[in-house]
């Protein structure tokens, strides 16, 4: 069975085709600056050699259309016919409180998606329109949505509220959804299987740590708190998003820089976060680079941003009531030490003896960071938040032929 799964942003497509008995990636690729000059195509053959199209994509039909093409292409494709693709499963960043698992698309849920977009007006419509091109382009293919914010439904409303009038959570649905859920369930989840204990008798703390990023405290198999809010904005200091800023910080800026509320949005998603906080990049290779150099911003990011990290492990520790598991994830998470070695420092306290040689050595594996001493398990576990939307796809597809 061949399932296909599309992450459809504001001016990218990433895909994967997955042959689901032996869980093996066919094909993988993505395209980059749709609606811009120099879009392009680039992709992965089975060998590893990597292949890159350059080619005018206006919109992300088209953009889907292309990718199509190639996987049916004589030269590049490993399919003959699209009926080959047994479903097809999305990413949707937003789910609102409408959806708290995996569901297959219909006319409803469109609708119902349509209604989420004010809470996630970047991330939603992108993923929409992957919905409609794969309806004209493949009408009789099953598509399944699976949400970045459905794992947090079982968080307890008294850490999903917000201490604003309760009247504009009942008017507007302001609230926290968190994200990443995709990822923080599959790490979790992977990593008791690594470890070979239940899932459901786990305290885990999982670290999604990237350009992007979110920790999450897991009870029992159960999401029940996490640090992202009601947009991808709050908590974690990120690449260029601020992360937990004191709303009166927001008006002042405001106030001072004659700035509106697009203006500040921009501001705290786009200029803020690592990139404010160095002045150089928001990709921490460049920032390390800086720290080699002695740049005193670039130290300052990378201590803020770890800093961050800590603190949520911390307070999620005591959310939890004590800790079992700590999973490291994401681009940063999965390949850097240091990183890793802060936030885990001087945390012998709460049970967590990080082993630093070989945790310096290691990088993107599943792997036990810990020393065989310490009562906390601390792990790398390589996310795949792709391989985890085929397999609810699969599920859903199954459920419909029964």
């Amino acid at each position: 069975m061949k399932i296909l799964v599309l992450n459809c942003g504001s001016s990218s497509i990433k895909y994967k085709l997955f042959e689901m008995e032996s869980k093996e990636v066919v094909a993988q690729g993505g395209i980059e600056k749709i609606g811009m000059k120099g879009s392009f195509l680039k992709f992965t053959l089975p060998d590893g050699q990597k292949v890159m199209l350059e080619g005018e994509i206006l919109e992300h039909r088209a953009g889907i259309e292309y990718i199509l093409g190639v996987l049916l292409s004589e030269k590049y494709g490993c399919i003959k016919s699209l009926d080959e693709i047994h479903a097809v499963g999305h990413r949707v960043v937003h789910g609102g409180e409408r959806f708290n698992t995996s569901v297959l698309i219909t006319e409803e849920v469109i609708d119902m998606l349509n209604e989420c977009i004010e809470l996630a007006p970047l991330h939603n419509p992108p993923n929409l329109k992957g919905i409609y091109a794969i309806q004209e382009l493949m009408p009789d293919t099953p598509q399944v949505g699976v949400f970045d914010t459905a794992f947090h439904q079982t968080m307890p409303d008294y850490a999903y509220m917000y201490g604003i009038p309760h009247s504009l959570y009942e008017k507007y649905g302001i609230r926290r959804y968190g994200f990443h859920g995709t990822s923080h369930r599959y790490v979790s989840r992977r990593a008791c299987e690594f470890l070979g204990v239940p899932y459901e008798e786990q305290r885990i703390i999982t670290a999604h740590v990237g350009n992007g990023g979110s920790v999450t405290a897991i009870k029992n198999g159960k999401s029940v708190d996490t640090s992202m809010g009601m947009t991808p904005v709050e908590g974690l200091i990120m690449g260029t998003r601020s992360g937990d800023v004191d709303p009166g910080v927001i008006s002042y800026i405001m106030e001072k820089e004659h700035m509106g509320t697009k203006g500040i949005s921009t501001l705290l998603n786009k200029f803020s976060g690592v990139l404010g906080i160095s002045g150089i990049s928001s990709d921490m290779r460049e920032i390390e680079a800086g720290i080699e150099n002695g740049n005193k911003r670039a130290i300052l990011a990378m201590n803020t941003y770890n800093y961050r990290i800590r603190k949520y492990v911390g307070s999620y520790a005591a959310v939890l009531g004590g800790i079992d598991i700590l999973v490291f994830t994401g681009g940063v998470g999965e390949n850097q030490a240091v990183t890793r070695s802060d936030v885990c420092k001087n945390m012998e306290f709460m049970g967590i003896e990080l082993d630093e040689e070989l945790n310096a050595s290691v990088r993107a594996k599943e792997v036990v960071i810990s020393k065989p001493s310490s009562k906390v398990k601390v792990v790398i576990i390589p996310t795949d938040e792709e391989l985890t939307i085929a397999k609810d796809t699969v599920e859903i597809f199954r459920q419909q032929q029964h």
